[in-house]
């Protein structure tokens, strides 16, 4: 990798295509592409496999969320799986050959076409941006409108003072959960590209194992972190206290 930011491929109008732009839609035709497959692999009795293991790791995951939010579970489990599979494909999709690797050259220098997605730090933004919305908009659809803002506006001094802390504090997981995994996958991208382009064989295959481990955990972090406050904005705030 050799720009910080994103490098633009072409242009849409006015619209620059950039090439993690490029390595989310190739991650985004993966995943339509596998659910198209499984759906007619799939039976009301399991006879792969396949669907044995999918159904064991969704069971596992829904047990989790099912014990951090009891009964919100079956609102909060789709969006808990859905950031986790699609940040674990994305954080993956450097493995996949041509990424990273298959570019144009400008000036001496390599531009990837593909690039993977969650080293852009618009596209983390961008999630941090919907995991905010959605557990806000699941907020005060579960409590109502009222309930949800009095854990922010009270008459009361100091419950007042309490909310604008508490608003604080939500703006800043926006920063924290976009940092957090920018920083971790396009560092760990950096360290295998400088490995692999110092030694071809053997020495980078501990820094690719790594950096599988590394796509796995940032991925169930930030799934984990929005599942938890979710959780917490779900229950009605006069429960809390």
């Amino acid at each position: 990798m050799s720009s910080f930011a994103p490098e633009t491929i072409f242009h849409i109008g006015s619209f620059p295509v950039t090439n993690t732009v490029l390595g989310t839609l190739l991650v985004d035709c993966i995943i339509i592409g596998g659910v198209l497959y499984l759906s007619k692999k799939f039976s009301l009795i399991p006879k792969n496999p396949l669907q044995n293991l999918i159904e064991y790791v969704i069971e596992t995951f829904y047990g989790l969320v099912e014990s951090v939010t009891q009964s919100a579970a079956g609102k909060i489990f789709p969006y808990f799986m859905s950031f986790f599979l699609f940040i674990l494909l994305v954080n993956w999709s450097s493995f996949i050959p041509g990424v990273g690797t298959l570019g144009i050259r400008e000036h001496g220098k390599l531009i990837p076409l593909f690039r993977g997605g969650t080293s852009d730090l618009n596209m983390t933004l961008g999630l941090a941006l919907i995991s905010f919305v959605a557990t806000h908009a699941l907020s005060i659809k579960t409590v109502g409108i009222k309930n949800y803002l009095s854990r922010y506006f009270s008459f009361n001094p100091i419950n007042l003072y309490v909310g604008i802390l508490e608003i604080i504090s939500e703006i800043t997981k926006i920063v924290s959960l976009s940092f957090r995994l920018f920083g971790n996958i396009f560092a760990g991208e950096v360290v295998l590209a400088t490995m692999t382009s110092i030694f071809a064989f053997v020495v980078p295959l501990p820094f690719l194992m790594l950096e599988v481990i590394v796509g796995l955990v940032q991925a169930l972090v930030f799934s984990m972190l929005t599942m938890v406050g979710m959780a917490i904005l779900t229950t009605s705030h006069n429960e809390s206290h």
